[in-house]
């Protein structure tokens, strides 16, 4: 699997492998949690991170992740992908390309939380509403 860079002109699909994954991961999340964040991603949050995506054979984005001043910002794998060493492979990239050392897990998500603690990271304090002020609680991690 290669890692690649991401341009402007990938953020709509990428927009789409957002939704999927949630829509696989996310059960707590309504549908009108994904209507308000899907400007908010593609018009704030893609352009504020380093991005990189992984893709299939067929050259279309598979995963990808966001990273802002060693943060895990995003890391999301298209349900199609999950269980084939996508999110490890980009997650590896993050740590020792980008410098990660940080993310923030939904803690509605163990499947998420459970891929980070395997991947070496380790829960250091709990907020229970996230950036938007939203009743879904976070769990802060460092490698």
């Amino acid at each position: 699997m290669i890692v690649e860079n991401v341009l402007p002109e990938h953020y709509a699909e990428m927009l789409d492998v957002w939704e999927n994954s949630v829509r696989a991961t996310h059960d707590f999340i309504t549908e009108e949690d994904i209507e308000f964040f899907k400007p908010i991603i593609i018009e704030q949050a893609f352009p504020a991170v380093t991005l990189k995506c992984v893709k299939d054979e067929s050259g279309s984005i598979v995963g990808f992740v966001g990273v802002h001043e060693a943060k895990v910002e995003m890391l999301f794998i298209s349900s199609e992908a999950r269980g084939r060493g996508v999110g490890k492979v980009l997650l590896r990239y993050a740590i020792q390309q980008l410098g990660a050392m940080e993310v923030d897990v939904n803690e509605q998500n163990p499947q998420a939380a459970g891929f980070y603690k395997h991947m070496g990271f380790k829960v250091v304090s709990r907020s229970p509403i996230d950036d938007m002020g939203k009743p879904f609680p976070i769990l802060h991690m460092t490698l």
